[in-house]
């Protein structure tokens, strides 16, 4: 729950936002889980003037725009402010706990956690709804367009469907609790708006309802604890075969998962994260054997053996 003790006395707040994974193959911007391993932190204060300002930028990526409207973070809190102005302004100070343009929603962590601990200074703090719609303001910064399938598991946790971007409806996707997402960020950059660039305008009628059938059935898995539904199922035949030249080696790395006891692998939101789901028994195999194929390829890489469950933001301090 991202909310948080609030009131009138209070003037500074600090949120943690967790990374994201977007799409999760077959759900292309409405589809995304939390990855509570690593995240952003952001500690607003209020200030008598009113806006929006950022002190400081730390952690591991530095070399971001101070300029509140041109930040992910800043624009998502001018967002907040400026659809009911609090009678004060808010100064952030943003840590990065995720690496730059990793598939791994850290615009979109920025934002949530910008919001989430802005919202703890109001009065009348705002709805987890309000704070989503804010939030996709900064996440238009980085991308360029508004979608919500990393911002909606940063700010709810778990697996979350978003349905709608004007009016979002929200739902939380249970995952079976033998589930574990093995996440393997390689050391290289690839921005979003690049990976979203190449992408086609159009969709062959049967790659859609291929597409439809194996995002019906992998939600259908989830919710009635069918493994092998969701093995079947997780298939991105549309966006995955367009961004797979952009992450080297990505076919054998996905060949090396399944091969290793995966249930699918695919491309962490724009990459070139990959991820793969698999039985707990299997996770540590499955992650040895991404991280030695992307060696393979001359890439480096970090990697982290999760539980998807319902964590999002929330105020730490």
């Amino acid at each position: 729950m991202s909310g948080a003790a609030a009131g009138p006395g209070r003037s500074v707040a600090t949120a943690f936002a967790p990374a994201s994974v977007g799409n999760v193959a077959i759900g292309f911007d409405i589809l995304g889980f939390s990855v509570d391993a690593i995240g952003d932190r952001v500690t607003a204060r209020r200030s008598a003037a009113a806006g929006v300002t950022i002190k400081a930028i730390r952690g591991v990526v530095q070399d971001l725009p101070l300029e509140a409207a041109k930040n992910t973070a800043g624009r998502a809190v001018i967002a907040l402010h400026d659809a009911q102005p609090p009678g004060f302004g808010f100064e952030l100070t943003i840590d990065k706990g995720i690496p730059l343009a990793s598939g791994l929603g850290g615009s979109a962590a920025s934002a949530v956690a910008a919001v989430v601990a802005a919202n703890a200074l109001l009065p009348q703090p705002r709805t987890q709804l309000q704070l989503l719609q804010y939030a996709m303001h900064g996440e238009a910064v980085a991308s360029g367009s508004m979608h919500v399938d990393n911002i909606a598991p940063s700010l709810y946790g778990g697996l979350v469907l978003t349905v709608g971007i004007d009016h979002p409806r929200v739902k939380q996707i249970p995952v079976p609790g033998a589930i574990r997402a093995v996440i393997v960020h390689p050391h290289m950059f690839l921005s979003t708006r690049q990976a979203r660039a190449i992408l086609k305008g159009s969709v062959e009628m049967a790659d859609f309802v291929w597409q439809t059938a194996n995002l019906a059935g992998f939600i259908s898995g989830c919710y009635t604890n069918d493994l092998d539904m969701l093995r079947e199922s997780f298939e991105d035949v549309v966006i995955e075969r367009q961004r797979a030249a952009l992450i080297p080696g990505f076919g054998e790395v996905r060949r090396a998962a399944l091969s290793a006891g995966a249930l699918g692998c695919s491309i962490s939101g724009a990459g070139p994260t990959v991820f793969a789901w698999c039985l707990e028994q299997h996770a540590q195999a499955v992650a040895k054997a991404m991280v030695l194929e992307f060696s393979q390829h001359q890439l480096q890489s970090d990697h982290w053996i999760i539980a998807v469950e319902a964590s999002g933001a929330r105020v730490i301090d």
